[in-house]
């Protein structure tokens, strides 16, 4: 990793409060790799030998029922840390990370993770942030599941892939990665069928667009008021 210009992660977690120095003392221990796009970087129920950054691209991270269902947990996005079993306190990987487009991550010995979080300061902080706000996603999904009708779920999850990857096009905003009507039905716990009638309604009426396994959000503000927040 030499190559790799230390500045370039400075703003983001987990180096952003770390010197320079630092930076390039754990980027010399990383290894490069590039996912194609559907490639499991690692399995639910796997040894976590490695954690890793994403420098480009989207996960999508999956639970497996006890029936074998394939649940969509969450989206992990550019410039965040994913597989930190280590930081659950598991020596297994809890989910399935699922590239959703073609990725770029570094990654390092599970070994090491604990000696960076005695070495490093900042990257200790900054790393529980991440598992912090993960939880509280999560949290906030369980309340939506056990208190909203579906199409609240369904704009709610809209909302967020929009707040997570949006990217300005000229009719809207678009969620920058492929997505299905498959994947939001895994994210909202509902059928196929469900989210393909209110996809369909809703771009009768203006509020999204999609198509080629992609989606505009065309008018976000009445996609905020269907949600309820």
């Amino acid at each position: 990793m030499n190559n790799l210009d230390e500045s370039l992660l400075a703003n983001i977690p987990p180096f952003r409060k770390l010197q320079l120095g630092q930076i390039r003392e754990i980027l010399d221990c990383a290894t490069p790799k590039r996912f194609e796009v559907g490639t499991s970087v690692f399995e639910e129920g796997l040894d976590a030998d490695r954690f890793y950054l994403l420098l480009d691209g989207h996960i999508r991270v999956i639970r497996t029922t006890p029936d074998g269902e394939q649940v969509t947990a969450l989206y992990i996005s550019s410039g965040q840390l994913f597989g930190i079993a280590a930081a659950l306190g598991r020596s297994q990987y809890p989910a399935t990370a699922l590239t959703a487009d073609e990725c770029l991550t570094l990654s390092w010995p599970t070994r090491l993770w604990q000696d960076f979080v005695t070495k490093y300061d900042g990257f200790a902080t900054e790393s529980y942030k991440v598992v912090g706000a993960r939880v509280d996603e999560m949290n906030n999904r369980i309340v939506e599941m056990a208190t909203q009708q579906v199409e609240q779920r369904v704009a709610c999850a809209l909302l967020r892939l929009v707040n997570q990857a949006g990217k300005k096009v000229s009719h809207g905003v678009e969620i920058d990665f492929p997505i299905t009507r498959q994947n939001i039905s895994e994210m909202t716990g509902t059928t196929l069928h469900t989210v393909s009638r209110l996809l369909s309604a809703w771009e009768k009426s203006g509020i999204v667009a999609s198509e080629r396994r992609k989606i505009v959000v065309t008018n976000p503000h009445q996609l905020v008021l269907l949600s309820g927040t």
